[in-house]
């Protein structure tokens, strides 16, 4: 039996999963196109895929209300309604995103924390929605295999620091301190307006890469080079390659 009408209860439900606050409500969220469907099978987190092709399993529907459902211009012929699970992990690199906004930065930058080795990461309470649609298609899967936090910044800061972690935060201008050996935090700040101030009392030193005649980096590009170069031996075979003063 194919689903082929908007009234139909199941379609209003994964219709009102596009929106945070029913995401929020029911602790499901939507993912897309056979990638990702997949990702979400293997991971155990699908509650139940929805599809126009009759070859694939799962509940169909007709084309028309795919579309309906679809949030980009590329209408995918399967979906999935997927479950929020989180499983905790235990790094010594962790990302914090300070307030960073754009959800195709956050979703990228989880893409990046995954490959160099930085399995958890925090975002603020004004960071954008993890399971946002754009979020979820720009970390290309990645958030299936971090574990992502949404925490008060100056309490998971402070808490990390009696534990012994270094916190050391990305600038456009300036760099302050050499990091030592041992489990740090790397913080990237908002688009427009960097690390907040609360963020920066608690640094114990801030990065700057250096650039020629760009004077700033774009978050994604920067959060990326500094994990990368975080994931290589240590700090001092990493900082001739950046401005650390």
């Amino acid at each position: 039996m194919v689903i082929e009408s908007k009234d139909n209860q199941r379609f209003k439900s994964w219709m009102k999963l596009k929106l945070k606050k029913h995401r929020d409500e029911t602790n499901l969220f939507l993912v897309y196109g056979k990638k990702l469907v997949d990702l979400a099978l293997a991971h155990g987190v699908c509650e139940e895929v929805v599809t126009t092709n009759p070859e694939i399993e799962g509940t169909l529907i007709s084309e028309k209300l795919m579309k309906e459902l679809s949030q980009t211009e590329t209408t995918f012929d399967v979906m999935a309604v997927c479950k929020k699970v989180s499983n905790p992990i235990q790094s010594d690199k962790i990302l914090v995103l300070d307030d960073v906004q754009n959800p195709d930065n956050v979703g990228a930058l989880l893409r990046s924390a995954l490959a160099f080795g930085f399995k958890h990461v925090i975002l603020s309470q004004k960071s954008a929605d993890l399971y946002n649609e754009k979020t979820i298609r720009a970390s290309q899967g990645a958030i299936f295999d971090v574990y992502v936090e949404r925490l008060n910044l100056v309490e998971f800061l402070t808490l990390k620091k009696d534990e012994g972690y270094q916190v050391f935060g990305a600038d456009a201008h300036a760099s302050k301190n050499q990091p030592e050996e041992g489990p740090i935090i790397l913080v990237l700040g908002n688009e427009g307006n960097g690390l907040s101030n609360e963020v920066k009392e608690l640094a114990n030193g801030f990065i700057n890469i250096k650039t020629e005649t760009v004077e700033s980096l774009n978050v994604v590009v920067a959060g990326s080079i500094l994990m990368y170069e975080w994931g290589k031996v240590r700090w001092r075979l990493v900082f001739p390659h950046l401005l650390i003063i």
